[in-house]
């Protein structure tokens, strides 16, 4: 994972380079760049995963394109077998992309197994895309002088666009077709070709998502939160690397070692056998490090902060032990409608829409939390979860096969647990994938959000909080913890196009709007009761 800038104009190079380090906790290995003849310019910060040695980038192809990229093309062996005639200068899996493009042009997104941004440059030709959920952030946008750019974070051109926004996943821009939709899958339509939901199916598709994500020349370990989700990447990933010599590592976080999520955790790598780390971290800790985070975020969504904060000092320490890359559950509780929320789904359409909705929204909310929280310390997170053949497959079972029913006895994410409930070989001990949703800021310690809560409404006086309409008129915040942290916001990324580009997590269907997940009265610990 890495940080691309590209530039289609003119600007000075060593300008571009200035901007592009705004955002080197990206890349902290080396970075390079490249500016065209026509002055077009790709900028790099690069982490180091595959091909540490020759794959510096930017790239160039066979011919006159060059490429930057953000991600991991998966299927990028496969896919050098499909081009013998090309000359390969690297290992490295983004080379694939430059390759593709002087064979396909502008149609190769589909090709692309992965999570990606990237920007290729051929002449006065451009290509950008972005992978089909966005697990990978890029931002576009326009200067004054009509140069447009495109970058991994809003830092290096906040303050060099005009105008500027999140380029929306599974699009391409090109400069002949300008922004294409390319990801068009059957679940769009939330009655195209609901299939029947099968354990069998789900466990291997699982797996396989899981077995092409250890792609690695680094070491590599998983996120160990103890919920269901990480829980059965961490399980799955140990079952793989069985008949190796390899040991996998696994990570939690917590305010002390009997919180929910630390204890759960440390059952599950008794269980598989990970070397287990657990880092814990104080309330005050976390109240100061909430505005530099919100720099690295790029966000001033409640639910996206209260769960960054405990991922931050546990990317800290991963990185800090030498571990590069980390697999993480991202992405189950959005495609098998997982919060507790969804218990209240008033039928099995509505369960389904607000599934295929919750997806869609995974750029803004999770997959950027996992992404900005960890590269704040130049650690790359995959995640299975968000596989596209995963998702593609997920998100077009009946949606009775995955709707919760608590009068039945149904919890959320039934299926999930039974395609991975195996007697006679256990993945996990049965209190673990039968325990029920937490989220992850609420696991790390209920004191975290109550204390968080507490100290932001203390920061902001009833007056200031009754300026937030006129202050902050669009997206007002609707509570003091929320204006503290816009405050914070604004102070860094005041253009309205930066204000804009963040959605605000809500539940639906219960009274409270608080994202918590004991602001729900199925919570077992529930505070709605």
């Amino acid at each position: 994972m890495c940080g691309i800038l590209a530039v289609i104009g003119k600007r000075d190079v060593q300008e571009i380079k200035q901007l592009s380090a705004r955002m080197s906790h990206r890349g902290p290995d080396e970075n390079g760049i490249y500016q065209a003849p026509n002055g077009y310019i790709l900028s790099h910060e690069r982490l180091s995963i595959i091909d540490l040695k020759t794959g510096r980038q930017p790239i160039q192809g066979t011919n006159n394109a060059w490429v930057v990229h953000n991600g991991e093309i998966y299927n990028h062996a496969e896919l050098r077998a499909m081009l013998p005639s090309h000359d390969f200068r690297t290992t490295c899996d983004s080379e694939i992309i430059v390759h593709l493009y002087e064979e396909f042009g502008d149609e190769i997104c589909n090709f692309l197994d992965g999570d990606f941004s990237f920007v290729v440059i051929d002449g006065d030709k451009f290509l950008a895309g972005r992978d089909p959920i966005g697990v990978k952030p890029l931002y576009y946008g326009k200067d004054k002088a009509g140069n447009l750019y495109f970058s991994s974070e809003m830092k290096p051109i906040a303050d060099q666009c005009e105008h500027f926004e999140a380029f929306p996943p599974g699009h391409y821009y090109s400069s002949e077709k300008g922004l294409v939709r390319y990801y068009k899958p059957r679940y769009f339509d939330y009655n195209e070709g609901v299939d029947d939901g099968n354990t069998v199916k789900l466990n291997d598709a699982l797996t396989l998502a899981t077995k092409k994500r250890l792609m690695s020349d680094v070491p590599l370990g998983v996120l160990l939160s103890g919920g269901l989700d990480s829980s059965l990447i961490s399980s799955i990933t140990k079952r793989i690397m069985r008949g190796t010599n390899q040991e996998l590592h696994s990570f939690s976080v917590g305010l002390n070692h009997d919180v929910p999520d630390m204890k759960a955790a440390r059952k599950v790598a008794e269980f598989i056998g990970t070397k287990h780390h657990e880092i814990t971290f104080t309330v005050e800790e976390g109240i100061a490090i909430v505005e530099k985070l919100i720099w690295y975020l790029e966000s001033y969504d409640v639910t996206t902060i209260r769960a960054s904060t405990p991922m931050y000092f546990l990317a800290k320490a991963i990185t800090e032990s030498g571990i590069k890359v980390v697999l993480s559950g991202e992405g189950a509780d959005e495609i098998f409608g997982g919060y507790l929320y969804f218990h209240n789904a008033p039928s099995a359409e509505e369960f389904q829409k607000e599934t295929i909705r919750r997806v869609g929204l995974l750029s803004t909310a999770d997959c950027l939390r996992a992404d900005k929280s960890t590269m704040a310390h130049g650690l790359e997170v995959r995640v299975p979860f968000l596989d596209r053949y995963f998702v593609g497959a997920v998100m077009t079972f009946n949606p009775e096969s995955k709707q919760p029913n608590k009068a039945a006895g149904k919890m959320e994410k039934d299926i999930l647990r039974r395609a991975f409930d195996d007697k006679n070989d256990p993945y996990l001990p049965a209190e673990i994938l039968w325990r029920q949703k937490e989220q992850f800021s609420d696991g790390v310690g209920y004191n975290w959000i109550d204390s968080i809560v507490a100290h932001t409404t203390k920061m902001v006086s009833d007056a200031e909080f009754a300026t937030a309409a006129k202050r902050f008129p669009h997206n007002t915040p609707s509570t003091k913890e929320a204006f503290y942290y816009r405050s914070i916001f604004e102070k860094y990324y005041p253009h309205i196009d930066a204000v804009k580009s963040v959605l605000k997590w809500v539940p639906k269907w219960q009274k409270s709007e608080d994202p918590s997940g004991r602001a729900n009265e199925i919570h077992e610990k529930s505070v709605a009761k």
